[in-house]
């Protein structure tokens, strides 16, 4: 299966919407106004695509020179099939790029090893967001 993973243009934000709101409101049941939040105005927005179809997405805030990861989610049919490594590999090398010399994200507590293998370390206590456990995670991107 060939993935692509990109920046999405600003016209292209719903698809990673209907993403979000399948595996977040849907699946976790997270409620929708804490989803879709005033962040995605200035956050720049990924997918990732298979046979033109998106299958996952994510989100970077910037914050200085520190990317804020957020709100990745894949499909439940293409998990465990690398999309998303794949998707958070071209998030932070974009961010790389651009001068971001750090990303920091909360991370789901059963996704702590995952964002792990992408050299992340956690850090601090376990806090709630939208009634689901996270902690915040840190790496560096020079």
């Amino acid at each position: 299966m060939e993935i692509i993973c990109r920046p999405l243009a600003q016209s292209e934000f719903e698809l990673a919407l209907a993403v979000r709101m399948k595996v977040f409101v849907e699946e976790q049941k997270v409620p929708v106004e804490e989803e879709h939040d005033h962040l995605d105005a200035e956050a720049v927005h990924f997918g990732a695509f298979s046979d033109g179809e998106i299958i996952g997405t994510g989100r970077i805030v910037p914050r200085g020179t520190v990317a804020k990861v957020g709100r990745v989610a894949v499909l439940p049919q293409y998990r465990g099939m690398r999309v998303g490594y794949r998707l958070m590999e071209a998030m932070l090398e974009w961010a790389g790029k651009r001068g971001f010399t750090e990303a920091i994200l909360g991370a789901q507590l059963q996704a702590i090893g995952f964002y792990e293998r992408l050299g992340f370390v956690p850090e601090g206590d376990v806090f709630d967001d939208a009634g689901i456990p996270h902690r915040q995670m840190r790496r560096a991107l020079t």
